[in-house]
C-alpha cells in the first residue's frame, strides 16, 4: 500500500511540475570566443533574462558560416548579425526577423585629402579607391554604392583596391591611392590617428540598414514572442545593458526597431549587385 501511494505521489509531482526549458542560445557573428562574447554581452544576457523570464545562454560562433550551420541544426536560437550578412542568411536559413538594432550615424562615405587633387566625384575617374573587406557593409559595399549613386561604376570608372583602414590612410597621404571608402566613425578614428592631416568627404551614402537580430525558422512561437515583446516593451533597459560593452558603443543613442521587413534590406542587395555579386547564397570574402 505504501509503495503504491509513493508511486502515485511521484507520478502526481512529475506531471504537476513543468519540465525545465532548454536555454535560449544567443550568438553574434562578428565576435569570436566565449570570453569576448561575455565581455560585450554579459550585461545584456542578464537584462534579456529578466525581461523575458527565459534562460539565455551566450553561444560563440567562429564565423558567419558557422552561425548559419548552428541555426540550421538547431544549436543556436538567436543570431545578431550585420546587414550584409543578413541577406545571405536569409537565403541559407530563412530565419525570422526579431528586431533591428539601430546604429546612429551609420552611413558610408568616401574620403580624400582636403588639400589633395581630388575635389569632386568626377576627379575619381581613373583613380584607385581603397575599400575594406568585401563583406563589410560600411567599408566596402556602402562606399561603392555611394559612388554608384553619383554615377561612378565599380571597377570601370575607377580601380577598387582592398586595403585595411590605417594602411589605406597612409597610402592616401603618400598619394598611392585617391580615396578611401569607410564609415563615419572610422573616418573619426583616421583623423585621430593622423591629427596633422586634413581629410574631406566627397561622397556620402544614405543611412545603412541596421544590424538585425534573427531567430531560427523553427523557433517556438512562445519563445519568439517573448523575446520580440521584450525589445518592444523593455527596449531602453536592454539598450543600456548592450552599450556597457566596449565594441557595442556603436549602438549608443540607437533604438530597437520592431517594424522591420526583409524588403528593408533590398538596399544591401543592390550594393552586392553594384560590385558584381548577383546571388546571395554564399558569404563574400
Amino acid at each position: 500500500m505504501i509503495k503504491k501511494f509513493a508511486a502515485a505521489l511521484a507520478l502526481t509531482l512529475a506531471t504537476a511540475m513543468p519540465a525545465l526549458a532548454d536555454p535560449v542560445k544567443f550568438a553574434v557573428t562578428d565576435i569570436e570566443g566565449l570570453e569576448a562574447l561575455q565581455q560585450e554581452f554579459g550585461a545584456f544576457q542578464t537584462a534579456l533574462e529578466e525581461a523575458t523570464g527565459l534562460d539565455i545562454e551566450l553561444y560563440p560562433v567562429a564565423s558567419r558560416t558557422t552561425a548559419v550551420e548552428a541555426m540550421n541544426s538547431g544549436q543556436v536560437d538567436l543570431v545578431l548579425t550585420g546587414p550584409a550578412e543578413y541577406v545571405v542568411m536569409k537565403e541559407l536559413s530563412q530565419p525570422k526577423i526579431v528586431v533591428a538594432w539601430q546604429r546612429p550615424d551609420y552611413f558610408a562615405q568616401v574620403a580624400v585629402l582636403a588639400n589633395g587633387p581630388i575635389r569632386s566625384i568626377e576627379d575619381l575617374k581613373g583613380q584607385k579607391v581603397a575599400f575594406g573587406s568585401v563583406g563589410s557593409t560600411s567599408q566596402h559595399l556602402g562606399p561603392a554604392q555611394a559612388l554608384a549613386d553619383f554615377g561612378l561604376k565599380y571597377n570601370a570608372d575607377y580601380e577598387p583596391v582592398i586595403i585595411s583602414r590605417n594602411v589605406a590612410a597612409e597610402a592616401l597621404i603618400r598619394g598611392d591611392i585617391a580615396a578611401i571608402g569607410l564609415n563615419f566613425s572610422h573616418l573619426a578614428s583616421v583623423r585621430e590617428a593622423f591629427p596633422d592631416k586634413a581629410f574631406a568627404v566627397v561622397a556620402r551614402g544614405r543611412d545603412l540598414p541596421n544590424d538585425i537580430l534573427v531567430a531560427r525558422k523553427d523557433i517556438s512561437d512562445e519563445v519568439f514572442n517573448k523575446v520580440r515583446d521584450a525589445f518592444a516593451q523593455k527596449g531602453t533597459e536592454l539598450m543600456q545593458a548592450v552599450v556597457t560593452g566596449e565594441d557595442n558603443k556603436k549602438f549608443e543613442g540607437g533604438f530597437f526597431l520592431t517594424d522591420i521587413k526583409d524588403t528593408d534590406y533590398d538596399y544591401v542587395r543592390s550594393m552586392y549587385r553594384t560590385i558584381g555579386v548577383e546571388t546571395f547564397t554564399d558569404f563574400v570574402n
